[in-house]
């Protein structure tokens, strides 16, 4: 926190008018001019004055900012409050100055919010406003600046709040058109016909059976009922998808628009693929602040949220080569089939193309750049090439 004085320039504050006025306090008492004498103290006790209220003017002045959600999506509106509040007896005048990102819009088109108030002793004052979320990204509301001082404010002081507020813009959802993708299931039958169970997907606990084996006992649900409790699966029914975002190509070309497409397509299908009650996983090449670059193949309610929440951090500058990101296997289980968004398909020869064809991993390649047919052959049974345009269902594609 930095704390600073700022002087107004006033007509009876400034260093040469107050040394006038003592000139003229000094010849009224020294020649008993009372009623002169009693104005000239009167001057110079008001500057004094206003110097020690401003001197303390700070002390108990506390601002900050919340908002009634911080995830929304692009033209979503959120509401900011702000509050100033003085905890001490002296009361102040106050101006408040919090700066806003371009993408958080106020409807006056104004770039900051600016408030001017009085606080009286133990007062507590709530400013309220719109903000309209324009594009993706995490955008910072603040940090606050505070100027206080006396009432009349002859002697404002300043000081900066730390912290800022972060809201996060998830990528704009699209419609999408229908697409077929190849598939490879776990254990070869789909849905709750298999008769194997996926040891990945635990669905809860119940009594144990005698006949099932003793890894399948849940120790601490079995503790907790005072009887033995078993792992219950589910069957191996749920199609398995990760989404691959490459940013190389984007990088390149320098081609943010079309970044953002791509980062819109990709999260709509997301939010699909988890809504159709599939297993999803994300990883990406790319810069993301603050936030892991890869989330493994799971489903659960949180899933949706990450992968929007990686997408919203996601930068068109690349992070790391996928060579190094495919050692991690872990990311890639066995049964999963990928999705792959890109400026461009990695060539047949390519680290990427090779992992995908020895790990034989379904791959529906979405390009945004150059058209690219799929080659004829053999591989075309376990992969697919869609162009960005071909997917959605807006005008947004190329």
């Amino acid at each position: 926190m930095e704390t600073n004085e700022n002087r107004v320039a006033s007509l009876f504050i400034v260093p040469p008018v107050e040394f006038l006025v003592g000139v003229v306090l000094f010849s009224a008492l020294l020649f008993r001019q009372r009623d002169l004498a009693i104005l000239a103290f009167v001057i110079l006790g008001a500057g004094l004055g206003a110097r020690l209220w401003s001197r303390f003017s700070l002390a108990g002045i506390h601002c900050n900012c919340g908002v009634d959600k911080q995830k929304v999506f692009p033209d979503e509106i959120l509401t900011l409050n702000v509050t100033a509040e003085n905890a001490k007896f002296l009361p102040v005048w106050l101006r408040m100055t919090v700066p806003l990102e371009d993408a958080l819009r106020l409807p006056s088109q104004d770039k900051s919010i600016i408030e001017e108030t009085a606080l009286f002793w133990y007062q507590r004052a709530v400013f309220e406003y719109r903000l309209v979320a324009l594009r993706r990204g995490v955008h910072h509301v603040g940090p606050p600046r505070i100027v206080a001082g006396d009432l009349l404010g002859f002697f404002p002081r300043e000081k900066n709040e730390t912290g800022t507020l972060d809201v996060i813009v998830y990528p704009r959802l699209v419609p999408l058109k229908s697409m077929s993708f190849p598939r490879k299931d776990l254990f070869g039958v789909p849905g709750r016909k298999s008769p194997v169970q996926d040891p990945v997907y635990i669905l809860g606990t119940r009594d144990y059976q005698h006949r099932q084996p003793a890894r399948y006992i849940h120790w601490k649900a079995s503790a907790r009922y005072n009887r033995l409790q078993e792992k219950v699966f589910e069957p191996s029914k749920q199609e398995k998808i990760l989404l691959v975002v490459d940013v190389a190509g984007f990088e390149e070309k320098g081609d943010r628009e079309l970044f953002e497409q791509m980062i819109e397509a990709a999260a709509s299908l997301a939010v699909r693929f988890h809504e159709a009650k599939c297993s999803v996983g994300f990883v990406t090449n790319g810069v993301v602040h603050e936030c892991p670059s890869m989330l493994p193949v799971r489903r659960d309610s949180t899933t949706p949220s990450s992968i929007l929440n990686i997408l919203a951090r996601l930068n068109i500058h690349m992070d790391r080569g996928f060579d190094e990101i495919l050692e991690k296997a872990q990311v890639i289980p066995w049964g999963v089939s990928c999705v792959y968004f890109s400026y461009r398909r990695p060539d047949a020869i390519s680290s990427v193309e090779t992992y995908f064809q020895k790990g034989k991993i379904p791959v529906t390649y979405i390009l945004c750049g150059p058209n690219t047919q799929p080659d004829k052959g053999q591989r075309e049974a376990w992969r697919r090439v869609y162009r960005l345009n071909e997917i959605r269902a807006d005008d947004g594609g190329h």
